[in-house]
């Protein structure tokens, strides 16, 4: 098995941290991804009932308890997936070295995040310029050149959400992904280079707090420090603010704290086995926890447009400080849930483990064509939402998974 391949959503993870024997394949952080990467569909599928932030097809019906839906789901999932794309880096990077790690993740992760936002987000962002723009028809070409590139002017009353129309949609994720993993090879380059201009041939052991298995004082100690750090950035940076980082990298401010998190506790949780030897007590706590703010959300139908504005305000503190402990709790109490509990496997999951990463690129021009084949069905809106969210899932992983059999892209995908 190529265990490198865990360090994105592409194939399955590898073996834990080697102890001398070689440990059972990690199942359920297969099944773990693929869930997770399903929620991704579920989210992209209520974007257009129920959020009132930009999106490639407005809905007429508009749903409070879907915008819950993914104001919840947005708090958590993708930070989740941070964590576990990164749990086997180390190893990766122990086992191919640090320049072939780096060549592997240019491949798997570089060409189709160019390949995609070259064609997939193109062709969306033109089926929304000639549905709600309103401007006089223009050929894609056209489009791609003037419009999405930029090369033409700027129509005087452009409405956006940006000028020109290039973003790279849901591959984002790709693009951050490789960018956190480029930046640990290069912490661990640095680090390696400090120990040999110290002289030291051999690596001190890690301090005992870091070894020691979070406990409860740990995991709040760390909500309440990423809940003070992802405010100060909300300050000035409000939730669904897009911004270009050394103008090509695709980011949101106000969550790449969690995210940046995330990806290094996932590095520290493989290289002291934080995983396994997590209690299930202290798991299923935070669990709880995390599912109790959720259900707080629904019940009270809470306007979390409202909270999410940002700026040096209590709403936004609030909103941060019950966002990040609904992301702590859940992730931690899902990670002891599924290694608990969800370790089966079988041909549809090893292929749909494996097609993880594929069904992740092609959802979104799934879900999008779904939502305007039933723009005018009639039906109420969570009806619309739940079938176009179950085709949407059956599709793509229909499709996922021969296209990921196809020899010249198996692999890269």
């Amino acid at each position: 098995m190529n265990n490198s391949a865990a360090i994105d959503p592409a194939a399955p993870p590898a073996d834990p941290p080697d102890t001398g024997q070689r440990r059972p394949h990690l199942y359920y952080l297969d099944n773990l991804r693929v869930t997770m990467i399903l929620m991704v569909v579920l989210h992209h599928a209520a974007q257009a009932y129920g959020p009132t932030d930009w999106w490639y097809f407005r809905g007429d019906q508009q749903s409070d308890a879907l915008a819950t839906v993914s104001a919840v789901g947005g708090a958590f999932r993708m930070s989740l997936l941070f964590f576990v794309a990164a749990y086997l880096v180390p190893h990766s990077v122990d086992r191919k070295g640090g320049w072939g790690l780096a060549r592997g993740r240019l491949k798997r992760l570089g060409l189709p995040f160019l390949v995609g936002s070259a064609t997939i987000i193109p062709a969306l962002m033109y089926t929304y310029y000639v549905q709600y723009r309103g401007y006089p028809p223009i050929s894609f070409g056209r489009y791609y050149l003037d419009v999405f590139l930029g090369f033409g002017p700027q129509p005087a009353d452009w409405t956006g959400p940006i000028w020109p129309d290039l973003q790279f949609g849901h591959l984002w994720f790709i693009q951050n992904l490789l960018a956190f993993s480029l930046l640990y090879l290069a912490c661990r380059a640095v680090a390696g280079l400090a120990r040999r201009l110290q002289g030291h041939r051999r690596r001190r052991p890690a301090p005992d707090w870091l070894t020691r298995v979070p406990g409860h004082r740990a995991l709040l100690a760390f909500t309440l420090a990423l809940a003070v750090a992802a405010f100060l950035v909300r300050i000035r940076y409000p939730l669904d603010e897009w911004v270009p980082l050394f103008e090509f990298i695709q980011a949101e401010p106000a969550r790449l704290v969690q995210y940046t998190a995330f990806f290094a506790a996932g590095v520290l949780a493989y290289r002291h086995d934080w995983l396994t030897r997590l209690p299930r007590r202290t798991g299923y706590t935070w669990l709880a926890v995390g599912l109790a703010l959720a259900a707080g959300l629904f019940v009270t139908g809470t306007d979390t447009a409202y909270f999410a504005t940002g700026g040096a305000s209590l709403a936004s503190a609030s909103w941060t400080l019950v966002e990040v402990t609904l992301c702590v709790g859940l992730s931690v109490g899902l990670l002891t849930l599924f290694r608990d509990t969800f370790t089966g496997h079988n041909r549809l999951s090893r292929a749909m483990a494996g097609s993880s990463y594929t069904i992740y690129i092609v959802h979104l021009p799934v879900v999008v064509a779904l939502q305007f084949a039933f723009a005018h069905a009639g039906l109420p809106v969570l009806a619309t939402f739940a079938i176009v969210a179950a085709l949407a899932m059956v599709v793509s992983i229909a499709a996922a998974i021969p296209i990921r059999r196809i020899p010249v892209l198996r692999t890269i995908l």
